[in-house]
């Protein structure tokens, strides 16, 4: 979250004294509060029929920063509802508490309480990596470090079950996250006193439930903060701006019970998958072309991306690759066309370089599929090859970039010609990278890319 911009000393801070919200008691925890937390689960919450009995918890990431600021504001926000008619505005109150995620000592005093039914997750994709989610797991390193040592807590205290929900864009996300959960209950140095047997008392008694979400949520300016100001009069420097479109797709159980967040439109269903991949494919993967071609062509946002003929060829050349790899009753075309109607709100200003962060991470699940299968169709995969092919050329033309591998694409960075071209592919895929007619193609298409952006800028 930005640092909040100096507002009118006449205005009041936004508080529950201000605006009297009665708080639920704290049955969610949060892992990961941020911006779309904020526009997603807890206004899911705040919908539900039941929510004077939903309050959430909500624990920060890497930085304090946002749990500073909402804490302050005892846990209320203002939702932007924002389409090409106007904003809308809505306070919403369903974080109960705000917490700092170093702060472990609540974080298992909160999940070890009967109270809590439900943990939900919104860490990014890289927090389950190996590396990120192994790496100093008993010493509460990482987010998935802190969740572990927080269930051992609960078992200690004989709580009962509960449900966790990944909300990060994974494929089979609710398995990823049992499977990076149950083998951090597993590390060998935590196999003693409090630890031993942790990883089968999980799971026995921790439900991982797997989700598709769906909501864009561009970050917060400083203009919006202050129209907000002005619209509500009041300073809210935890101000969300979303768009009107929201969806949420679960598949799994909830064994200590879960709010009624269908009343808001979620959806539970058996099978998670086409609809993971739908979201994953369609928008992530368009959403990742737009950045690495956009940023590449001179282009700050989505929309300012899907206007430039070249980008939008881009996608549209991928979605019917993704498309023949999805069932048609999801109702595809009419999914592609709400899309492009989404991305071309040019009042959402969903930066460019918010996107693409972490690409070795979003790319391996959203270009890499689509490739592997159209080459097992003896097609040629072009368009999810063009989406690897961007990634490269912003890798290695961006002064910046955020990625778990930094290191890593720093080190291949160093290198020359396909070589270079190899080291980065190798962080995808290290298969690919050793098929030399690829390496070559994507090398070539990396210089043509670089050439004509340049000339475009």
């Amino acid at each position: 979250m930005q640092p909040p911009p100096i507002l009118p000393a006449d205005l009041p801070q936004l508080n529950r004294a201000l605006h009297p919200m009665p708080k639920a008691p704290v049955r969610i925890v949060h892992l990961g509060l941020g911006a779309f937390h904020r526009s997603h689960q807890a206004w899911y919450t705040q919908q539900a029929s039941d929510a004077a009995e939903w309050g959430i918890a909500a624990f920060s990431g890497r930085r304090p920063d946002a749990a500073d600021i909402l804490a302050a504001q005892n846990g209320l926000f203002t939702l932007v509802q924002r389409s090409g008619k106007g904003d809308s505005f809505e306070l919403v109150g369903s974080i109960a508490e705000a917490v700092d995620g170093a702060d472990l000592r609540r974080l298992k005093e909160l999940v070890a309480s009967p109270q809590t039914s439900v943990v939900t997750l919104t860490i990014t994709e890289a927090a389950y990596t190996p590396d990120e989610a192994n790496g100093g797991a008993l010493e509460s390193a990482t987010p998935l470090g802190r969740l572990v040592l927080a269930l051992a807590a609960r078992r200690e205290a004989g709580a009962g079950p509960l449900a966790i929900v990944c909300c990060d864009n994974l494929a089979h996300n609710g398995t990823v996250t049992r499977k990076a959960v149950l083998a951090l209950a597993a590390w060998p140095a935590g196999q003693a006193g409090a630890f031993a047997g942790l990883s089968e008392w999980i799971d026995a008694n921790v439900s991982f439930v797997s989700t598709s979400v769906d909501r864009i949520t561009p970050r917060t300016t400083t203009a919006d903060i202050e129209l907000v100001a002005d619209a509500c009069g009041y300073r809210d420097a935890a101000a969300v701006i979303t768009e009107p479109f929201h969806n949420w797709i679960l598949s799994g159980s909830f064994p200590a019970g879960r709010p009624r967040w269908e009343d808001a439109g979620a959806v539970f269903v058996d099978d998670i998958a086409p609809y993971e991949n739908r979201k994953l494919w369609l928008l992530n993967g368009a959403h990742s072309i737009l950045a690495y071609s956009g940023l590449l062509r001179g282009h700050k946002t989505v929309a300012e991306a899907l206007s430039d003929s070249a980008c939008r060829a881009a996608v549209e050349e991928f979605w019917d690759e993704a498309s023949q790899h999805l069932p048609m009753r999801l109702g595809i075309p009419e999914y592609r066309a709400a899309l492009l109607e989404r991305f071309g709100n040019e009042r959402i200003a969903h930066l460019l370089t918010q996107i693409a962060a972490d690409g070795t991470t979003k790319l391996r699940m959203r270009s890499l599929p689509i490739l592997a299968a159209e080459r097992e169709a003896g097609r040629s995969g072009d368009g999810a090859a063009r989406m690897i092919t961007a990634w490269l050329a912003y890798v290695t033309s961006a002064v910046e970039f955020q990625d778990p591998r930094a290191g890593d694409i720093k080190n291949a960075l160093n290198r020359r010609g396909r070589e270079r071209t190899a080291a980065l592919l190798a962080l995808l895929s290290p298969e690919l990278a050793s098929d030399k007619a690829f390496v070559e193609r994507l090398d070539s298409q990396r210089s043509t890319l670089v050439a004509a952006s340049a000339h475009n800028l």
